[in-house]
């Protein structure tokens, strides 16, 4: 009788070790876990940043972003859950993206159209009172040249742009 308690104590010792060794080994995994979700949210957290100042950066980190999803689906779905939506870029994010970087377009056309309407006026005045001068009316002429080269370049940064946030949201 003996026999059979003792090795009905070692039995239960047994078990009741390795129910402690599983669950001390969850709890590992649930603290790694956790760690490589921070990890990922500490990665992310200068492009979040960036992406509210400057939509551009969102081109960056958009695409690491995705990579890293696909790498690592499990603390993804753990961020998202904490933070209600697709961290680290939801999709009104990139929306407000595209649209602030087509207001700040608009915003600089109107500077832009201002500043060489005020640099042309400038100039006509100058021409007038000089009698119609060839050295201002080359000058004038330099300034319109000026002004529609430097709007193109930026008009094709806004298209470029603006496309590649657009098809972020596909």
């Amino acid at each position: 009788m003996s026999l059979i308690a003792a090795s009905i104590i070692v039995a239960a010792a047994v078990l009741w070790t390795g129910r402690q060794i599983i669950h001390e080994l969850r709890i590992a995994r649930d603290e790694a876990a956790h760690a490589r979700a921070l990890a990922v949210l500490t990665m992310f957290s200068p492009g979040i940043a960036a992406a509210r100042g400057e939509p551009r950066e969102l081109l960056t980190w958009y695409p690491l972003a995705r990579t890293a999803r696909q790498l690592l689906p499990a603390e993804f779905a753990s961020l998202d859950a904490a933070s209600g939506s697709t961290f680290p870029f939801a999709r009104d994010r990139v929306e407000a993206a595209h649209a602030q970087w087509s207001a700040d377009w608009l915003s600089w056309e109107r500077a832009h159209d201002s500043e060489y309407k005020m640099k042309a006026a400038a100039l006509e005045h100058e021409l007038f009172v000089s009698g119609g001068s060839p050295r201002l009316r080359a000058e004038l002429d330099a300034v319109e040249r000026e002004k529609l080269d430097l709007y193109q370049r930026r008009y094709q940064e806004y298209v470029t742009v603006a496309k590649a946030l657009q098809a972020l949201l596909s």
